[in-house]
């Protein structure tokens, strides 16, 4: 399971990019201009993973040869991270988990979780509320379930690299995976139909909840202190990003018991829609 963890993320990554281009050549050659270009520009916000990989590539020691910057150019960074990390746990063996593993799967599980939220839930709202709204097109259906699926499989793998990065190396067996991935899909899943069934009757409503839910949980993050950014202004930058996410889904950046944290969390989901 460790050394195909890295393999089975490939596969999921190469699945979802594949609907997304299937959605967008069937958007172009049927002349649904405005879901094409809709479909095209949650590529755009992608970038400032690839961005980030590329520079934290330089920061490791490793030179930005004109093949890196292509591949972080046609958005494989992220690829090509994952693809380092089956080849060192490839040559591990069965000599368990090396520091340097640990370090490139933290680096990998980080940046394709920041991908994924910047472009594979605006991908998957997007997709859903064509599906919702335009029945026939099973594409869509398959290419927001695909990324849905991709998202959270991301926040798994980084819930699994957190949990390998503290100390002992707390190993996360496939049942406790399997459970965290329906977890994940379920909440996620539920928190984007809500939402697209509420945009589908109420239009343009819809960013009014989301703007007072965002605002809620910013104002809540702020209030817990969160010191994980020490700059000030980085620090309300990160508690208003940090905040949008969680008009989604929860994610823990603070040590210790997480309980009373994810319970209001939950109670302020449930109010919200």
């Amino acid at each position: 399971m460790r050394g195909s963890f890295p393999g089975l993320f490939l596969a999921l990554l190469a699945a979802e990019r594949c609907a997304h281009l299937c959605a967008i050549v069937h958007y172009r050659l049927s002349g649904q201009y405005v879901w094409f270009w809709l479909t095209v520009s949650c590529l755009v916000p992608g970038y400032t993973a690839q961005l980030l990989s590329a520079l934290w590539f330089r920061a490791d020691g490793h030179q930005l040869r004109l093949w890196l910057l292509v591949l972080h150019a046609l958005q494989l960074g992220i690829w090509k991270r994952y693809w380092d990390v089956l080849q060192v746990a490839t040559k591990a063996g069965g000599n368990g988990i090396t520091r340097e593993l640990l370090m490139q799967q933290g680096d990998a599980s980080v940046l394709r979780l920041l991908e994924a939220l910047l472009q594979s839930l605006p991908h998957v709202l997007l997709q859903a509320y064509v599906f919702v709204a335009e029945v026939t097109i099973c594409f869509a259906g398959v290419s927001a379930g695909l990324s849905l699926l991709s998202l959270a499989w991301a926040l798994v793998s980084y819930s699994r690299s957190m949990c390998l990065l503290k100390p002992g190396h707390l190993y996360l067996p496939a049942a406790a995976l399997l459970c965290l991935l329906l977890w994940r899909t379920g909440m996620l899943g539920t928190r984007v139909l809500a939402l697209v069934l509420f945009a589908r009757l109420y239009s343009y409503w819809v960013f009014a909840v989301v703007g007072i839910h965002w605002l809620v949980m910013s104002f809540w993050l702020v209030a817990q202190q969160t010191d994980i950014v020490t700059p000030p202004c980085h620090w309300r930058l990160f508690n208003c990003l940090l905040g949008a996410v969680y008009v989604f889904c929860y994610i823990n950046v603070r040590p210790g018991a997480s309980k009373l944290r994810v319970a209001v969390f939950y109670a302020v989901s449930a109010q919200a829609i």
